[in-house]
């Protein structure tokens, strides 16, 4: 399918604005989503090998997932597995239903494999999430692989107020998915990034775990323009709060050096960048977080992921799963495939009988 989409659909998808074309094409896997016939078809042609990873207490058919932001409202949840992915990160959503910031929101610069963003967690709030999810359990199309959620703060919510925000979306979505993320780093609320500060983070994931009775695994999503030292103080806050793991890393405000003036004009827009300039800086921090935890903290590699030789870079630096979101854009849906396939073959020629044997391991030598 790589060569057909690139060649063919990709052109065509790319002719129209990047919101409207992820508007339509998650309203057709929406569709074909509600059908077990149209499923499983789909499962034929992209379903991807099996490649086995226990984090968290789950278990992943494989360790690539889907990442956040692809689909905020829960619209196609059963198609996910479909195409091959190991696990899926549905949301961001939040506690109030909000419809993001004004369009245009969303621009590709295609010459760099980029997509930058200014959503702005557009969703309709927590409580029509949990409904759209019960709904695809009560139809019995719930999919076998993990589901987590993303977890925002709500525009209109004051900082102050930002921990009860986090707690009433937990609390209504906390029986209905596998795993959930606390995002305190997108760029594209007003001042969310504050709430990556230990003592504001301390006080959501307090907030957080004292309704988390059933213990579902609480992650926390990490900005790449961090520094160590901060990266450090939310590290601080693994034991105490009881964090299962970080996903790395959000999309970023950095900008790439570019002369062409086409590239130029969409790096001039506010929001965050993802893709593949976002690769190396992601890996960075990976690797040092792998580094300050000695490998103990599981982490959930993101950014610039559109081949084996990308996730494989993330997982050598210490990510025991990754995520993809523009390599599914750009590459088109037999990524998933691909990559695990690629991944299989690479334990295989390493002589490893598992994916855990190679997190880490460009740090062992």
């Amino acid at each position: 399918m790589g060569w057909p989409y690139k060649k063919l659909v990709r052109p065509l998808l790319f002719t129209q604005d990047a919101e409207r074309t992820h508007d339509f094409t998650l309203k057709i896997l929406a569709r074909a989503s509600r059908g077990k016939y149209s499923c499983d078809t789909i499962g034929i042609f992209f379903s991807a090998p099996e490649l086995p990873v226990e984090l968290f207490g789950l278990k992943f058919p494989n360790p690539i997932g889907l990442a956040a932001g692809m689909d905020k409202f829960a619209a196609a949840v059963p198609i996910w597995e479909k195409l091959g992915f190991g696990f899926c990160e549905l949301g961001g959503v939040t506690w109030h239903a909000q419809p993001g910031n004004p369009q245009p929101r969303m621009f590709r610069a295609a010459a760099d494999e980029v997509i930058v963003n200014r959503m702005g967690f557009n969703n309709s709030g927590a409580e029509a999430l949990a409904e759209k999810l019960a709904d695809w359990r009560k139809f019995g199309l719930w999919p076998n692989h993990p589901v987590g959620i993303n977890l925002g703060k709500s525009k209109t919510t004051p900082l102050e107020k930002a921990a009860e925000d986090y707690a009433n979306s937990f609390c209504v979505l906390r029986a209905l998915a596998d795993f959930f993320v606390v995002n305190v780093s997108s760029p594209n609320t007003p001042n969310l990034r504050q709430l990556q500060d230990k003592t504001a983070l301390d006080e959501i994931l307090a907030a957080i775990q004292e309704q988390n009775k059933i213990q579902k695994p609480i992650l926390v999503k990490v900005a790449p323009d961090l520094s160590f030292e901060a990266l450090d103080e939310i590290l601080g806050l693994v034991s105490s709060r009881r964090i299962a793991g970080i996903v790395a890393t959000n999309t970023t405000i950095e900008r790439p050096q570019t002369n062409n003036s086409m590239l130029q004009k969409i790096y001039s827009e506010t929001g965050g960048l993802s893709g593949k300039p976002l690769r190396a800086r992601s890996t960075e921090i990976i690797r040092h977080i792998y580094r300050q935890t000695k490998g103990k903290l599981p982490i959930i590699g993101v950014g610039g992921i559109f081949n084996t030789d990308d996730a494989w870079e993330k997982i050598t630096a210490g990510a025991s799963l990754v995520q993809i979101y523009t390599g599914l854009v750009f590459e088109g849906p037999g990524i998933t495939k691909e990559i695990v396939a690629g991944l299989i073959q690479r334990l295989e020629m390493a002589g490893m009988k598992n994916l855990q044997q190679a997190v880490g391991l460009s740090l062992q030598n």
